[in-house]
């Protein structure tokens, strides 16, 4: 198998997306068009997926000759890591479409097509350069659908986000860059790739420092982690639901996979150095965000900050240094993306049928939309880590890693998990359950195409937590390279 399929699931999607912005089509047959794209990506990835072998290795390796007088490189590849989140992009995609189907423009299904290739590309490069590049091409859309298709103050979230990532983006480049050069000045000769730059030894450890804090800077803004955090509230608050769903469960979570792709790799003496300080952040991270989230009335802020907390958790986990913690982190990237994912489809459509966002405002769901309350249920109670869901597994293999790493952690974290169910259940009861005598009356519940797009997630969110052996046996080979072979931890 192979025949480039990384390189077709990268730019099939761009290459649509190209060719609709370019015919005189209306913003229906984009749409069609875009979800018929999306389908195929999905089928692409479906046979990546049956065709990985159980190794910890990088598969499917596509390498060309880019710009080679500076030894940049097209290359690309897929571990267990990458090849989870592929299919946790190539499912959602389809199933958002489903939910945004109505009502939007060609401009905006052409920036749903322009994401996917960005994200994918991010996914898939091996050489830091073309990383880069696809890191940035990937924002651009985002910027468009949140600036053109928000709501409130949409500029000035906008423009807060744009400074914020490039920013970060622009110290990343700045580390990739020195290393490039580091590496000339060692070998005599230019490199990008992750493999020749793991290689490097004439770095100090000082300019190690300075490398690991350059880079974990860019994906601590794109996670975020406490206190890079600062551009969230507003962002999805006044971002489109398209544009929430994109950041919240796809987006932040390339944050994590970064630290892991590269920071472990390029500085694991630092890494496992500097962890302790990265498992209590995360927990602080998950304390902090599930208050504030507490705290909030308006229901697209809390759900900014629950997930906030829960992608703190999953930071705990990665940096825990052990195969619970890293496989439950793993995990929980794909079960918080499909249920924050839901949970924001679920709120786009409460806010168009009413136009409300405060909590205050809402109540008696559950009689008028008694198929929108049962999906409802079934997300929060996955983020909330109810045992038959994948949240519960994930969580679970996340604090007993915490336990392992350090007994104290182990103990905060696991009783920082109250705190989501404290803010989940108290919504849940206030604005689903229970009638507080305001007007409803115009919610609708879920048709037949929210409810096909809604059914995958909720038989992956139950199908993982009952059998999570079907997603184990293809990450455990993967989490083991990179505890031997990277950290060199014996498990």
């Amino acid at each position: 198998m192979d025949f480039g399929i990384l390189s077709v699931i990268i730019f099939l999607p761009m290459f649509v997306a190209f060719s609709l912005l370019l015919l005189p089509v209306s913003s229906k047959i984009t749409r069609n068009i875009a979800f018929m794209t999306a389908i195929v990506i999905l089928l692409l990835a479906g046979m990546v997926y049956y065709n990985f072998e159980l190794t910890g290795y990088m598969q499917f390796r596509e390498h060309h000759s880019w710009i080679s007088s500076y030894g940049i490189n097209y290359s690309l590849g897929i571990d267990g890591l990458s090849l989870i989140i592929l299919m946790l992009i190539a499912t959602l995609i389809p199933c958002a479409y489903l939910w945004l189907w109505d009502g939007r423009t060609k401009g905006y299904w052409v920036s749903m097509l322009l994401i996917q290739t960005g994200i994918t590309g991010t996914l898939f490069s091996q050489d830091l350069i073309l990383f880069y590049f696809f890191w940035e091409a990937m924002l651009l859309p985002v910027f468009m659908i949140i600036g053109m298709f928000g709501t409130g103050n949409r500029v000035f979230s906008t423009i807060k986000i744009t400074v914020y990532t490039i920013m970060g983006s622009l110290f990343m480049l700045i580390c990739i860059l020195y290393l490039g050069v580091a590496f000339f000045y060692e070998f005599g000769s230019w490199s990008f790739a992750l493999n020749d730059l793991i290689q490097i030894t004439t770095l100090s450890r000082a300019e190690q420092i300075w490398l690991f804090a350059g880079f974990m800077l860019a994906f601590a803004i794109k996670i975020p982690l406490f206190p890079f955090h600062t551009w969230l509230l507003e962002t999805y608050s006044n971002s489109p639901t398209g544009g929430v769903f994109l950041l919240s469960s796809i987006m932040a979570k390339l944050g994590v996979y970064g630290i892991v792709r590269f920071v472990m790799p390029l500085f694991p003496e630092l890494y496992k150095e500097f962890a302790p300080y990265f498992v209590w952040i995360g927990i602080f991270g998950l304390l902090y965000f599930g208050i504030a989230a507490l705290m909030q009335i308006n229901i697209k802020k809390m759900f900014a900050y629950s997930s906030a907390s829960h992608l703190g958790f999953i930071v705990t986990g990665i940096f825990s240094l052990n195969a619970y913690g890293m496989t439950g982190a793993a995990y929980l990237i794909i079960a918080h993306a499909m249920a924050t994912g839901g949970l924001f489809l679920l709120i786009g459509k409460l806010e168009y049928d009413l136009g409300i966002k405060s909590i205050l405002a809402l109540g008696g769901i559950a009689k008028k939309a008694p198929l929108f309350t049962v999906f409802f249920a079934i997300m929060l109670l996955c983020i909330v880590g109810l045992p038959g869901t994948n949240g519960f597994v994930s969580e679970f293999l996340i604090i007993l890693g915490t336990f392992g790493f350090s007994q104290s952690a182990g103990i905060v974290s696991a009783l920082t998990v109250l705190v989501a169910a404290s803010f989940m259940f108290w919504l849940f009861q206030r604005a689903i359950l229970q009638d507080n005598g305001n007007d409803v009356s115009q919610m609708k519940d879920l048709n037949l195409r929210e409810v096909l797009g809604m059914l995958p997630l909720i038989f992956l969110i139950i199908g993982m937590g009952v059998y999570p052996d079907w997603f184990f046996y293809k990450i455990e080979p993967t989490i083991q390279h990179y505890l031997i072979d990277i950290l060199e931890i014996r498990t």
